[in-house]
């Protein structure tokens, strides 16, 4: 059964070795593994800790987390040992609950299966455009904007 607790810094190694392994299947979807760079590397930059912090865990094992701040989810990845098994769209839920009205995100093109999960929970794409890739700026990207008004969901 998973469960969702907030971050710990003991959770820091754990998280670490999610992001890092499943952020190379998102890039090999998208910009190409070549744009990768560790979370040891980013998160301070792009600014993990500016908001709140979720994991998502198996028992005693981390198995994905999330980041949102001022009402954007900013991080979610999960191992990909447990991609399919609904962990995503946990932590997602929880970060709509925890958030405002309007929440937004964004997703790199080419990676369907976020823009799927997040176009299941209500989302839609408001913009896309190319620029650089957020936290690695010396490869081009192109993303998503997305945005879910919750006012516009059934109860």
């Amino acid at each position: 059964m998973i469960q969702l607790r907030t971050y710990h810094p003991d959770d820091w190694d754990a998280i670490a070795v999610i992001h890092d392994r499943a952020r190379l299947d998102e890039l090999r979807s998208s910009v190409g593994v070549d744009a990768f760079l560790s979370l040891a590397a980013t998160f301070e930059n792009e600014g993990l800790f500016e908001g709140e912090v979720w994991v998502a865990c198996e028992g005693e094992t981390v198995v994905g987390f999330i980041a949102f701040a001022e009402d954007e989810v900013t991080w979610l990845y999960v191992s990909p040992d447990h991609y399919r098994r609904g962990i995503g769209k946990k932590l997602l839920r929880q970060a709509i609950h925890r958030c405002g009205n309007i929440v937004t995100t964004s997703v790199l093109s080419g990676n369907e299966v976020a823009l799927q999960l997040y176009l299941s929970e209500g989302f839609k794409i408001i913009e896309t455009k190319t620029g650089q890739l957020n936290g690695n700026e010396l490869f081009s990207a192109t993303g998503h904007l997305l945005e879910l008004d919750k006012r516009s969901l059934t109860p």
